[in-house]
Formats: C-alpha cells, structure tokens, sequence
C-alpha cells in the first residue's frame, strides 16, 4: 500500500504515490497547478480537498506519464492536465 498523500508546505505542493504494475510510485503536484486547473474561481482552498476531488485524474495522469517514460518522482504540471489530455 503506498503511502498516503500530503501537503508539503515548504514546496507548496501535494505529494502522492500511484501504484503502477504494483508498485508505489511518487508524484507530486502544485498547489498553484491544482487551483488553475480545478479551481481557478475558488479562493483559499485547500489544496488537499482539490487533490482528493481529482484523484483518480491525478492517477491516471501520472500512469500514462510513466508510460511515455517518466521517472519518480513525476511532477505534474499544467501541460499533463489539459482538459484534452485527461
């Protein structure tokens, strides 16, 4: 079972692990990067609450990332989440 998620406030970012092909994989992604692309209206979320909204996209994200051959940690950023793309 892989770790579970969390803020890291000193990045600004949330850390997270994805299984892929049974094994835990860490990802990370931005506090700014979640708010632009889920919550662009909201003010003062938590970044937490957006993550777990999203987190079966999040996943899905960092799978195909992994695939085109991204190594860990993989760093999600606003070109991975393109509405297109998801």
């Amino acid at each position: 079972m892989p770790p579970i998620a969390f803020f890291h406030a000193d990045s600004g970012a949330v850390r997270f692990w994805v299984d892929v092909a049974d094994i835990p994989v860490g990802a990370s992604i931005s506090q700014a990067t979640l708010h632009h692309r889920f919550r662009p209206e909201a003010q003062g979320e938590n970044p937490m609450d957006t993550f777990a909204a999203h987190r079966a996209e999040l996943e899905a994200v960092v799978r195909r990332r992994v695939s085109q051959g991204a190594i860990e940690p993989v760093m999600l950023r606003e070109h991975d989440l393109k509405a297109e793309t998801l």
